[in-house]
């Protein structure tokens, strides 16, 4: 081959050569990735990235992208109105749904279909209600096929509840039976009996949740009682501390059914002792109802402890006048009148010198049971005062200052209108203020039965069970 050949063949290669160069270059231009531009969506619409690289001559059209996504979202019939539409590879979705949820599920097909280039999802939101009850009704069938499976275990349940709340019953009451001569309080009594009949509860509780197959709620049933016991001594300290206070009143017995007591400013006859208060029949007729708490924490006056009962008044006699003549008329006075006892002795004391007048205490003891206080009492000042005045003993009032500023006028009495003027001028005082009792003191009968007379009429059902023992007769 001559020189010239072989020249003309070395550049026929280069050429071919820079033509499989250039055709590379043309080829690697070609499969670089065009990043698709698109303009700012409108107001409230959503833009999702593309999930993998775009052609940038796609093999599908448009309008059949269309067609296609049309016809799949038809056909769910969750969009209603719709409206689709492809520009350059990109989708523009318009219409109503009702959930979040199947407007996304409506992006997601879009940015999945072939040819798409981006999505903009404008679908609105609007909730519809529904009135299919096909829910319901199967809420319903599931509720029945779990009624029909629980009723068994119910039936067996409430059984054993049965079975434990007779047994608790009969502790109870056998527990007050073999009791009731060690324990003479009512209270004290019910309260232990209803405590031995508790654990049967509780034991029936706990098989019920076994057979229920809730092992660990019975555990802490058991293992809490303590617990809410607690709690609820918190919340109630003060229903916890009349009842505590009613189990000590009814352990130390201060007072019975029937007694007359004073609690603090209260005073009248014991009705009712409960768990809670102290029901009291005043010598008004009014029932008072004093707290437990409140009751153990004062002081009581019984008096119908001893029947026999102190009183006393204060008489005033003139300075002049012999204060132990005076004591001896009262002394003589009170040992003649029935309702006065001889034991203990009466007695007339100097109690104070006044500003006119010398006070006598005057003291007596009588039945309280049988007579008043308050009777007995007019009665001896009635009589006391009668006795004075008949032994020439003056009761002058007390003494007072009187100023006249213009002075006392002094006028001249003649000699028979000063016999006239000295003439007695009224009744003279009748015998009857001697007699023992009168109308107005009502034989001095002691106000008991009347009380318990109205007593008897009043209702006390809403207090509870009366937890003191009778009076003692």
């Amino acid at each position: 081959m001559t020189p010239s050949a072989r020249l003309f063949l070395k550049n026929i290669r280069a050429v071919c050569r820079c033509l499989a160069s250039l055709s590379a270059l043309a080829l690697l231009l070609a499969s670089q990735p065009v990043q698709a531009q698109t303009s700012p969506g409108t107001i409230d619409s959503t833009v999702s990235d593309p999930p993998k690289e775009i052609a940038v001559a796609p093999d599908v059209r448009d309008s059949e992208i269309a067609d296609r996504l049309t016809r799949i979202l038809v056909a769910s019939q969750w969009f209603e109105p719709l409206a689709v539409s492809v520009r350059e590879g990109i989708v523009f979705l318009d219409g109503q749904t009702e959930s979040d949820e199947r407007k996304e599920w409506a992006r997601q097909l879009a940015l999945r279909t072939e040819g798409v280039v981006a999505v903009v999802n404008r679908i609105e939101v609007k909730p519809q209600i529904s009135w299919d009850l096909t829910p319901t009704w199967r809420e319903i069938e599931r509720l029945a096929d779990r009624v029909q499976w629980l009723a068994p275990l119910t039936v067996v349940s409430l059984v054993i509840l049965l079975f434990a709340w007779i047994v608790s019953r009969g502790v109870t009451a056998l527990a007050r039976k073999l009791l009731h001569r060690r324990i003479t309080s009512p209270l004290l009594l019910q309260l232990v009996a209803r405590s031995l009949s508790i654990p049967v509860i509780l034991i029936g509780l706990y098989i019920v949740l076994q057979v229920a197959g809730l092992t660990r709620l019975a555990i802490t049933v058991l293992g809490g009682t303590g617990l809410v016991g607690i709690v609820l001594g918190l919340a109630f300290r003060e229903i916890a501390a009349n009842s505590l206070a009613s189990i000590l009143l009814s352990i130390r017995n201060p007072f019975r059914a029937g007694d007359w007591i004073r609690v603090g400013q209260h005073q009248g006859i014991v009705q009712n002792l409960n768990m809670r208060t102290t029901v009291l029949l005043t010598l008004d007729g009014n029932h008072v109802q004093i707290p437990n708490a409140l009751v153990y924490s004062s002081v009581i006056e019984n008096f119908s402890t001893n029947p026999n009962r102190r009183s006393d008044f204060i008489v005033g006699i003139g300075y002049d006048d012999s204060a132990q003549k005076a004591q001896d008329v009262i002394i003589q006075t009170l040992r003649k009148h029935p309702a006065v006892l001889d034991d203990p002795e009466p007695g007339a004391l100097v109690d104070e010198l006044g500003p006119s007048t010398v006070n006598i205490r005057v003291q007596f003891w009588f039945d309280g049971r049988a007579y008043s206080v308050f009777k007995v009492r007019s009665a001896l000042m009635r009589q006391v005062k009668r006795a004075l005045q008949d032994a020439g003993i003056s009761m002058p009032d007390a003494a007072r200052e009187i100023i006249f500023p213009d002075g006392v006028p002094v006028r001249q009495v003649p000699t028979g209108d000063r016999e006239a003027d000295s003439v007695p001028q009224g009744p003279v005082p009748s015998s009857g203020e001697a007699a023992m009792v009168t109308p107005g003191e009502g034989e001095l009968l002691s106000e008991r039965d009347e009380l318990e007379r109205q007593a008897e009429g009043a209702d006390l059902s809403d207090t509870g069970e009366n937890l003191l023992a009778p009076e003692k007769r």
